[in-house]
């Protein structure tokens, strides 16, 4: 049965960040125990948070999403990571074919008034022949479509079991445009996870119905007020952008502390919207404990000096099963480090921590199938083997079982 009053919110972070919340998710998966993460009551994702929740709601496993988006392992339609670098090239036509007219205006100003405007200012249009997005992810868009239309699916926030708002910013407006609520749940999945993960300079806008939407994160990092809003009891909330602490630490074994500056722009800049967007999720996550005060909230996120994280390339998807085991031993390590703290929270909703998953550590994110071949054989990793194939299995027979009642009713 599903938990009304269990909600997941996941921010963005580019590639990196849903390679990230795979990890942890997988680890909060495995060790927590009266908590289904397919079958919550609601679901809220931002920006390349906004594809990982909507996998939870599609009944994708956070195990099923690391074999499809992480090892790659599909026989029908295999994730392929060139589809996120793509170059934006309809957008990059449109822009050229508008030089030659904005140049021949810009010139025409300055011609006929050079003292009242002076050449750069009369030439300033011709940034709007600048493309918006140096990739298209309109592929992701349409892989997304399809995989959600898969049996068992669905592409249409209508015809879900559970309530999912997946968060994207009308460009001409600065408003928020929850996809999935009243109103806005007429638009598919597949195409408010393209609006929703559209990062400014990276990808061009999305439009929709006349209007152009880029990433939910402009407004808030998370959007968990939407979950809370929406009647959840329990919001476990992963955040994968955090300002990095460079203090005390060293880099490939040497001895210089690290500093950002030498990173170059790259690093000061990535520090400083780290620093920004977490900066306003904290104040967030203080309003939200006051205004809903019998509601709890968990969050997991990366350490404040994890070097690991920080200079990974954010938009980088090579690392990406290094990454994602990276998170998830993290999120487990942190599991054992806030078991006092988070225990008697969890407790209140019924849910436990599992000390023997978390105390085992031959675990691993690798596919039980590979498992053997790249950590020692032994009782660790054959209980690891056999607890998720039980835990696939039986999910899949509640899924068989929803699909036979479904059919049943009609539906």
């Amino acid at each position: 049965m599903t938990h009304e009053k269990f909600g997941v919110a996941l921010a963005g972070g580019g590639p990196l960040g849903a390679i990230y919340e795979i990890g942890a998710l997988v680890a909060l998966d495995e060790a927590l125990h009266g908590i289904d993460l397919t079958d919550c009551g609601i679901y809220v994702g931002v920006s390349s948070g906004s594809f990982v929740a909507a996998g939870l709601a599609n009944g994708f496993t956070p195990r099923a999403m690391h074999a499809l988006f992480i090892e790659n392992k599909s026989d029908d339609d295999p994730f392929e990571p060139e589809l996120l670098l793509r170059p934006a090239t309809g957008e990059y036509g449109r822009r050229l074919l508008s030089v030659v007219p904005l140049f021949l205006s810009a010139l025409r100003e300055y011609l006929r008034t050079p003292c009242s405007h002076g050449f750069v200012a009369s030439f300033q249009r011709l940034a709007r022949a600048l493309p918006t997005g140096l990739f298209d992810n309109a592929a992701f868009g349409n892989y997304l479509g399809k995989l959600f239309s898969g049996p068992g699916r669905t592409n249409d926030f209508r015809r879900l079991r559970h309530r999912l708002f997946l968060v994207a910013t009308d460009l001409d407006s600065g408003e928020i445009a929850p996809f999935g609520a009243p109103e806005w749940d007429d638009v598919p999945i597949a195409t408010a996870i393209q609006a929703s993960a559209a990062l400014p300079g990276l990808f061009p806008p999305v439009r929709i119905k006349g209007r152009w939407y880029v990433d939910g994160v402009l407004k808030k990092t998370l959007h968990a007020s939407l979950a809370l809003k929406a009647g959840a009891k329990l919001l476990l909330c992963i955040n994968t952008l955090v300002p990095f602490n460079a203090g005390g630490v060293t880099r490939n074994g040497g001895d210089r502390p690290v500093a950002i500056v030498d990173g170059g722009l790259p690093l000061v800049i990535s520090q400083t919207f780290r620093a920004i967007i977490h900066s306003r999720m904290e104040v967030g996550m203080s309003r939200y404990r006051a205004e809903f005060p019998d509601a709890d909230i968990v969050l997991f996120e990366p350490s404040r000096d994890d070097a690991e994280m920080f200079f990974a390339n954010v938009f980088s998807y090579a690392d990406r099963r290094r990454l994602s085991e990276h998170a998830y031993q993290r999120t487990r390590a942190e599991l054992r480090r806030r078991h006092d703290e988070l225990a008697p929270i969890f407790a209140r909703h019924g849910v436990t921590i599992d000390q023997d998953v978390l105390g085992d550590d031959g675990r691993t994110l690798l596919h039980p199938a590979d498992a053997a071949t790249e950590r020692p054989r032994g009782t660790a990793a054959r209980k690891q083997g056999l607890d998720a194939t039980a835990s696939e299995l039986d999910r899949t027979l509640k899924r068989l079982e929803t699909m036979v009642d479904a059919a049943a009713q009609g539906d």
